[in-house]
């Protein structure tokens, strides 16, 4: 099981952010602000412990929140030169953004600086939450104005601070209703010269589609006429919930919209019985039975058994593939059954189902004990 994010964010967080407080504004009471820090943080989670950051320096750093929060941007370190293996470092900041967030909604201007300045560093998209809500046009005018900024972290932070099911976030209503304003900013940035603000944006149109399917599909179709190769990925991305599901605007914006002629044989469920811990390989084969060339996409679903018995399906990617008539391909996946944060496993019969092109086509089941 993976260790806690919140082992990276230890003790030595609020001293590292005292030293620098402290290195711009020598009058900070640093003992006084790990003290109030520390007292009841080893209990607390990473996100908490950000948050109670934020209060111990609502608490020790000047009344005025101008004046606070430009001593808290002239104690920022460098700006990323690059937007790959980020990692956990960058959280050194989580509390700065719970700052502008909790205490700097009444001052516009000087939190849109601190958000622009904080998200070359790590993000402001949790932070950018809060003045979506509390001033929704000229938070949305602002970052229309930052989708042309030369600097790559301040584009992701458009997509990625305005996606209505941001992980670890709360979801922004507003947009889950009426997704417009987002996908209007969205347009601007589809053609993104960096990979990290289009994934970003495919995320982002992922999350519309939970809430409107039909919108996202539209939104594919259009964007994929003369769409370049960087478009076409972006899209793929952006409709890989979709795909799972089966849906078939999406299969078609995708080019799968054609009910396979396809044969399945040597279908392996190795082993059939498995202990809770192990591993469970999923084989077959697939002919074109057709008389054409046909584009499939190919995936499974286990029906996973939960808690109270019943079942409940997960879908495993496996690929697209065109196959000539008469051609035959070879696929498989081994899925692990040990426990995780995300997938809790339980003894049962399982079944599995081949998905092609959105068809369902039984493969059978394994036992877990």
């Amino acid at each position: 099981m993976a260790e806690p994010l919140k082992n990276h964010f230890g003790i030595e967080i609020p001293r590292r952010i005292a030293g620098m407080i402290s290195g711009v504004f020598p009058a900070f009471d640093s003992e006084g602000f790990i003290r109030r820090a520390m007292d009841g943080y080893e209990a607390l989670e990473l996100m908490p412990r950000g948050r109670k950051i934020a209060r111990a320096l609502r608490a020790h750093l000047p009344d005025s929140y101008p004046e606070a929060i430009e001593i808290l941007i002239a104690s920022l370190g460098p700006k990323h030169e690059g937007t790959s293996d980020l990692g956990m470092a960058t959280f050194l900041y989580l509390p700065h953004v719970f700052f502008v967030a909790d205490y700097g909604l009444d001052d516009f201007e000087p939190s849109m600086r601190a958000q622009y300045e904080l998200t070359q560093r790590f993000s402001a998209e949790f932070s950018i939450r809060s003045f979506l809500e509390r001033h929704p046009a000229e938070t949305l005018a602002r970052l229309r104005l930052w989708t042309a900024d030369p600097n790559p972290h301040v584009r992701r932070l458009v997509s990625e601070g305005t996606r209505p099911r941001l992980p670890w976030a709360r979801r922004l209503g507003q947009f889950q209703k009426d997704p417009r304003p987002v996908l209007d900013l969205l347009q601007l940035l589809k053609d993104d010269p960096d990979l990290y603000v289009r994934r970003s944006v495919a995320n982002n149109l992922n999350d519309i589609g939970k809430d409107h399917p039909s919108l996202l599909v539209e939104t594919a179709r259009n964007w994929m006429g003369e769409a370049s190769e960087e478009r076409r990925w972006l899209i793929g991305h952006a409709l890989r919930s979709a795909l799972k599901k089966g849906e078939p605007g999406a299969l078609a914006v995708m080019g799968f919209a054609e009910t396979p002629r396809v044969a399945l044989a040597r279908v392996q469920l190795n082993p059939p019985c498995v202990a809770l811990g192990g591993a469970m390989k999923v084989g077959f084969e697939l002919t074109n039975t057709g008389s054409r060339i046909q584009r499939i996409l190919v995936d499974f679903q286990i029906h996973f058994v939960k808690a109270d018995g019943r079942t409940r399906p997960k879908v495993f990617k496996l690929k697209s593939v065109e196959l000539a008539p008469g051609e035959t391909v070879c696929m498989g996946k081994t899925v692990s059954l040990a426990q995780m944060t995300t997938r809790r496993h339980y003894a049962g019969t399982h079944r599995v189902d081949l998905l092609v092109n959105g068809e369902c086509m039984p493969l059978g089941s394994f036992e877990v004990t």
